[in-house]
């Protein structure tokens, strides 16, 4: 199926059948990843910048690989030594971008909106690899090819996403992207970490775990993310990790076969114990795997016509 998006800039503007069309050519890049050649020439000859404002080990390298693996020229960019530490604007960095005449830009930024304001000034794809509180648009596309490949479907599912959800953009992609997908979602958090709109957001919610993760399909922890806090969201961590930590007395009460994802990092002995995130029921390093066959997937469709040969490539 075509897919007519020139950048991805969040899950909101995507169709169930833009998520279907992600989701089945990542899964064929997933099984050309398990060879042992895991190349694709789909991007040969086009140029991937990876602009990472926000630091971030995991995402970067996921990008990375996935432009190498389609046979892309991939540069990352130093953001954080580059000439806007030295006072030039955001704007004047994507006319100096426009000028090396990239292909694809892939962004991160600790502002929202920052990513969007890029894509209106340059001539080429963007991929928003994270944009403050706003959306992390990738991270939810991994999430479903995840639970697909382990649920055997990405509909009527029941969904807890636990932990700081105020100040997370994974979360709020999730929510629009498993919404759309017809599931039914939980939302678990103390008030504090709970979004102020949160009625609007067609969801359940619950500040007690032990009754959110009743009866669910699949459980989504949340990192604390203490750097986007700016006063006493939680009493103390011990009394978070008490209340809010996932251990296996708490998973007890979800579904026998409910998986546990994690998008990390992870605190652990904070938002997870270590015996369930290593534990059988974990996919959270299948969901590092699965992100570099949807970054893929998205950067072979951004690319448009230049990359039609790619879906029987793998």
């Amino acid at each position: 199926m075509s897919f007519a998006h020139r950048h991805l800039l969040g899950i909101e503007h995507l169709s169930q059948d833009d998520i279907t069309t992600l989701l089945d050519l990542a899964d064929s890049y997933a099984d050309l990843n398990r060879q042992p050649h895991k190349h694709s020439d789909a991007l040969s000859g086009l140029t991937q910048i990876n602009m990472f404002f926000e630091n971030s080990t995991r995402t970067q390298a996921s990008f990375e690989i996935a432009g190498k693996r389609l046979g892309a020229d991939v540069m990352n960019m130093a953001m954080q030594a580059s000439s806007i530490k030295k006072g030039e604007t955001l704007i004047d960095t994507a006319m100096t971008l426009n000028a090396m005449h990239p292909d694809l830009l892939v962004v991160r930024h600790p502002q929202s909106g920052a990513v969007d304001l890029l894509a209106q000034k340059v001539n080429c794809a963007v991929l928003n690899a994270g944009d403050g509180r706003h959306e992390h648009p990738t991270q939810a596309l991994l999430d479903a090819l995840t639970i697909r490949r382990a649920k055997g479907r990405l509909h009527r599912l029941s969904i807890a996403i636990c932990g700081d959800i105020a100040h997370s953009r994974v979360a709020r992609s999730n929510i629009m992207l498993l919404g759309k997908m017809e599931n039914r979602i939980r939302l678990i958090a103390p008030p504090t970490l709970m979004p102020a709109q949160i009625g609007e957001f067609g969801v359940e919610v619950f500040d007690d775990m032990e009754k959110g993760l009743k009866d669910v399909d699949v459980v989504m922890m949340l990192r604390l993310q203490k750097e986007r806090m700016d006063g006493g969201f939680i009493p103390s961590e011990r009394e978070y990790y008490h209340r809010y930590g996932l251990d296996a007395e708490k998973l007890a009460h979800a579904k026998p076969d409910a998986i546990v994802m994690h998008p990390g990092p992870m605190n652990r002995g904070l938002e997870i114990t270590s015996s369930v995130a290593d534990g059988e029921r974990s996919l959270i390093l299948p969901q590092v795997t699965n992100g570099i066959a949807v970054r893929m997937s998205i950067m072979a469709k951004l690319m448009g016509p230049q990359s039609q040969n790619l879906e029987s490539e793998p």
